[in-house]
Parts: structure tokens; C-alpha cells; sequence
């Protein structure tokens, strides 16, 4: 028996490969299967089994494809209704997988048809749990996104995660190894852990939600508080993941096309794609197509599109730099953005080349904000994320996070300059481009964000007291 995890940092999620005797399952897998059918080969094992723990939100799983290609079943839980061929299992139904076994535990909460996998040794030992949505790292899955007008409340996903979780999970000896499908970065959950890979034992000590004396309600309550609203583009993954998707060779084909800057530009005029520039900030602050939006591909890329273009049927043009245009297009596809229309052939370098407009971002030092601060009381805001923002920031800035810049639009002042930082420079960036394109150039970007601040040490800071931890 062999188990692997390919992790994704990007989207912080897991997949998994499980080999036994020449049969192979595969847990949650990416849009992208040729990985699989690879491996399963070089193994000379053949893919059986495509266990999916849940309809995911946050990506789209690469199952339906995997199970074209290699003819395994496609395998969900009970309360599954698809609009493919897949088999829906019944609670503690047993798989068997070569000389192993796989267990199907339904443990709902995350959302109605949640299963966690249970995996047996060729002995029956039970040797560890793929817990998808239901069980991290140090936290469990939000309860909000399965609500059912006038059925199901998130407080009631909440109570049956709490029913699953003691039920299911913890009655596990403490040796099970944990293989969640998200860590840290994932929007699926509050605050999980760094790590990819626990144990019931140890999450039975540091995760807040196992605690032995935890009653229903005070579980409710703490898992649904301080829930941010989710992404929009959640509720259409989990549409193409119930109902199917186009196969990612075709994703790829119509998107991976280079275009001269004069067909770029009759492109983006004649189907008014989004133009999105992916390069590194520090490149596209020295110059870019107007009107382009920036969110660079060597960041947390697929979940910021995801969370700032709100439409996965928009049309997009890339700007990208040159050689990983295809790897663009297939984490677009991860999120569910399918309709690329091509690349500038040449990267922006063509388009300055051609002498057509261009635009520049102004970026200036943590030293040059403390100094405008001091001399003008300039306006300054923080785009980082609710608990970054609490543990610590700037005296009177604030926070404005970057998921949700639509909702402070108005507040941007448009009579004169004004200052965004992020953590580190990459969503700041994001930030100013999303703003020039609406017309708001008085945007000025702090290079190197709170980390340049900090160290500067001329800026007062204060931390928000912390909510005491049961």
C-alpha cells in the first residue's frame, strides 16, 4: 500500500493517490489528470476508484475527466445527485482497493453529502482518514455554504458537523493519520493549519472544535462565528462540479492561442474581454495595457480571480510572462474560467514595442508613506485580510480587505492621492490596477506593504485585543 499526497499550494488543496497491488483510487483529484493517468502507468496500476468527499466550491475536480480517461467509477456519498454517471455510496459502505480497504463515512456538515474516506491496512487496521471538508488541520469546515432557503440554516450544518465529528471522527484511535483536503490559505475554513498532514490524536488536543467537553451549542457558536462571506465564484464550481465541464484538452486549446498585438487588440475590443496581466507586480508596475488587471501568477492566483472576477464565463486575454501561458490557462480552468481567448504573443514587451498606449502604477517606499503622513495626514488603506488587519496595523488606517473592494469603492477619495499596502506588495497591486481600471488613478501603492512598514519602525502600530479563546 501506497499513499501520496499531491499538494496545491495555490488553491491549499489535497489530492491523493492511493496504490494496492496494482488498483488505484484517487481522492479529490485537480482539473488536470494526465498526472494520474502518468503515475497510475508508471506503477503499472490501474485507477479504480475517484472518490470525491463533497461537490467542491473552491476548484473544479478534475473527476468527471479522470473517469472518461481511464474508465474508474466516480464514487460521492450519500445525498449526491450529479448530472453524470457516479455511483453514491451508503454510509460505512466498504471499497476494495487491491489487498485494502476503503470505507465511505458520511459525516454532512460542510454540506449535506460530505464523506470522509476511511482507509484499512491489509490487516482491517484503520490507518488513516481522508476527512476532505470535514475535519482539518487545527479547524473544520465552514457550515455555510450548503443553506437551503427556508430548509437548512448554516446552524444547522453546524450541528450536524458537530454529530459527524464525534460520531465518526473522533471515535478514531489517535494513531489515524489525518490527510485533510485544504491547509492554510483555504477559504473553506477559518484558520487551518500550516500543516498537510495530522493525526486524530493531535488534532484531538489543538483543534478547538474537538474539545471533549464541547457542547453542541457552544460548537455551533464558535464555528460560525466570524464567518466572511464566501467567494462569489463558489456557488458556480459547485455547479460544474455537479453538472459536468467542458474536458481541460479543450480548455487549452482554444485558450493557448498567441496573438499579434493587432489581433490582441481587436480581440479585446470586439468581445470585451478582461485583459489580465499575470506577470510579477514589480513589472507591471513599470508598465502595462490600460485598463488591464493585475493579479500575478507566482501569488495565491487561482482563488484571487476567482474571488475578484466575478463571472467564471468572462472572456479574458492574458498577458503573461512568456513560456507559462498554458500553465495560465489550466489554473484558470481550476476555478471553473474557461473561456481564455489567447495571449499577447511576445508579452508586454511586444505591446510597449508597438508604440501603443501604456500605463504605469506610482509605488513608493514605507519611508516616503511615514514621511506623507506626518506632513499631510494623507489617507492610507489596508488591504489585508480581517485577522492579519487585528493582529496588528497602522494607528487610524482602515481595513479594507481586498476580497471585498467592490463593497468600498465610494470611499476611495477621488480628490486626492491616496495610499494602499497590503502584507507584502502583491495585493496592493491587484488592488490598484481593479481601481485605475474604474478610473481611480490617484492610487498609490506601498511597496513592500506592512513587512516594509514595520521594519521602518517610524509608524505607529496597535493590535486589536484578541476575542478570548475557549
Amino acid at each position: 500500500m501506497r499513499v501520496e499526497q499531491i499538494y496545491t499550494g495555490c488553491l491549499a488543496q489535497g489530492a491523493y493517490y492511493i496504490e494496492s497491488n496494482g488498483e488505484v483510487a484517487i481522492i479529490d483529484p485537480l482539473r488536470e489528470v494526465a498526472p494520474y493517468i502518468e503515475r497510475a502507468e508508471k506503477d503499472n496500476a490501474k485507477i479504480k476508484y475517484i472518490f470525491e468527499t463533497h461537490f467542491h466550491a473552491d476548484f473544479v475536480s478534475g473527476h468527471v475527466t479522470l473517469a472518461e480517461k481511464s474508465g474508474a467509477q466516480i464514487v460521492f456519498g450519500p445525498n449526491a445527485e450529479m448530472s453524470y454517471d457516479a455511483y453514491v455510496a451508503k454510509d460505512n459502505e466498504v471499497f476494495t482497493l487491491g489487498d485494502v480497504t476503503i470505507v465511505a463515512l458520511h459525516t454532512p456538515g460542510h454540506t449535506m453529502e460530505s464523506t470522509s474516506f476511511l482507509l484499512r491496512d491489509k490487516d482491517g487496521k484503520d490507518y488513516a482518514i481522508f476527512s476532505g471538508d470535514t475535519l482539518f488541520l487545527g479547524d473544520v469546515g465552514r457550515p455555510d455554504l450548503a443553506q437551503k432557503a427556508g430548509v437548512l440554516t448554516e446552524a444547522d450544518l453546524a450541528g450536524y458537523l458537530y454529530d459527524s465529528l464525534r460520531t465518526k471522527v473522533m471515535t478514531l484511535a489517535d494513531d489515524v493519520i489525518v490527510y485533510p483536503g485544504h491547509g492554510a490559505g483555504s477559504a473553506c475554513g477559518k484558520n487551518l493549519s500550516k500543516e498537510t498532514v495530522g493525526t486524530i490524536g493531535e488534532q484531538k488536543k489543538i483543534n478547538y472544535a474537538l474539545r471533549e467537553d464541547m457542547t453542541k451549542e457552544e460548537f455551533i457558536e464558535e464555528v460560525t462565528d466570524g464567518l466572511l462571506p464566501p467567494p462569489a465564484y463558489f456557488p458556480l464550481n459547485v455547479k460544474l462540479n455537479k453538472e459536468g465541464y467542458k474536458p481541460i484538452d479543450d480548455v487549452i486549446k482554444t485558450g493557448a492561442v498567441a496573438l499579434s498585438v493587432e489581433d490582441f487588440e481587436k480581440v479585446a475590443n470586439e468581445t470585451d474581454a478582461l485583459i489580465l496581466d499575470v506577470r510579477h507586480q514589480s513589472e507591471f508596475i513599470k508598465g502595462f495595457i490600460p485598463r488591464s488587471i493585475f493579479i500575478g501568477v507566482d501569488g495565491g492566483f487561482a482563488p484571487w480571480v476567482g474571488a475578484l472576477i466575478k463571472d467564471i464565463e468572462q472572456p479574458i486575454l492574458l498577458v503573461a510572462p512568456e513560456g507559462r501561458e498554458e500553465e495560465v490557462i489550466i489554473r484558470l480552468s481550476r476555478v471553473g474560467f474557461d473561456n481564455t481567448l489567447g495571449y499577447l504573443k511576445g508579452s508586454f514587451n511586444t505591446w510597449k514595442a508597438s508604440g501603443k498606449e501604456i500605463d504605469t502604477l506610482r509605488s513608493v517606499s514605507a519611508e516616503v508613506l511615514e514621511e506623507e503622513m506626518n506632513l499631510n495626514n494623507v489617507p492610507v488603506f489596508d488591504l489585508r485580510k480581517p485577522g492579519e488587519y487585528d493582529n496588528e496595523h497602522i494607528v487610524d488606517v482602515p481595513s479594507t480587505p481586498l476580497d471585498y473592494l467592490n463593497n468600498h469603492i465610494n470611499e476611495f477619495p477621488s480628490d486626492k492621492d491616496f495610499y494602499v499596502h497590503c502584507a507584502g506588495g502583491y495585493r496592493s497591486v491587484i488592488a490598484s490596477s481593479i481601481l485605475k481600471g474604474r478610473g481611480i488613478h490617484n492610487v498609490i501603492d506601498v511597496a513592500g506593504g506592512y513587512g516594509a512598514i514595520k521594519k521602518t519602525g517610524i509608524v505607529r502600530t496597535e493590535t486589536v485585543c484578541p476575542s478570548k479563546l475557549k
